[in-house]
């Protein structure tokens, strides 16, 4: 066996590669990385181990975000309205399926007190009472006259007596109440129904049976002394 000299030696070792050493910032830079990463994923599981618990409004269809949104308005509207009169109380149920913006006008008139004091305007035996605003365009006005002179309202099944509405188109300008004392058969073309009487007929009747002039004028003033909101009955 041949024996290396020390000097081969020597040279072997000089042509060996050192060590490739780690820099200080290289460490630095690659715990980062990996904090990041553990966050990352800590998030990603925190985000989706509470999704089937708390659903967010992104994840449900438009239609399906503004279904719910109509259904909770509907269930935070009252369902009662009690209207004092001089004559005694009347209990109206409010129709939680008719239309949004005559029923929300009518809660906030309401809760505003506009109604308080105002007068029953026509008084029409077995067809209408007219209270509220007056009728600014007149069309009210002129359907119950008109009706009453021609003898139009004849009973009908279509609609029941005691039926709540208002001036349909009244752009803003008032609220009239009309509280019917008969069935109408065209009820539903004149008028935007949004609820009826479950309690108080006869003080519907009693207002009914007033004197009145050639204008179905009551002769003494009646009106309503204030209407009040009720959760329940």
């Amino acid at each position: 066996m041949a024996r290396i000299k020390p000097k081969q030696l020597l040279i072997q070792s000089k042509t060996k590669k050192a060590p490739t050493r780690i820099s200080y910032s290289t460490i630095v830079t690659w715990n980062l990385i990996v904090v990041l990463v553990v966050l990352s994923l800590y998030a990603t599981y925190r985000h989706w181990h509470h999704r089937p618990i708390i659903e967010t409004e992104l994840d449900l269809p438009w239609t399906e975000n503004v279904g719910r949104s109509e259904d909770s308005t509907k269930m935070s509207r009252p369902s009662y309205a009690v209207m004092d009169t001089a004559k005694g109380s009347i209990t109206i149920e409010i129709y939680k399926e008719a239309s949004a913006d005559v029923v929300d006008r009518f809660i906030s008139l309401c809760k505003s007190n506009h109604f308080k004091g105002m007068l029953f305007h026509h008084v029409i035996k077995n067809f209408v009472i007219q209270g509220g605003d007056f009728d600014f365009n007149g069309a009210a006005q002129e359907w119950i006259l008109k009706a009453k002179a021609n003898g139009e309202n004849a009973l009908s099944p279509k609609h029941e007596a005691f039926m709540i509405g208002t001036t349909k188109d009244h752009n803003n300008k008032g609220f009239d109440l009309f509280v019917t004392t008969a069935p109408i058969p065209d009820l539903n073309d004149k008028l935007a129904v949004f609820g009826r009487v479950i309690n108080g007929q006869d003080i519907v009747q009693e207002i009914e049976e007033v004197d009145t002039d050639e204008h179905y004028q009551p002769k003494t003033p009646i009106g309503i002394i204030n209407i009040t909101l009720k959760e329940e009955i």
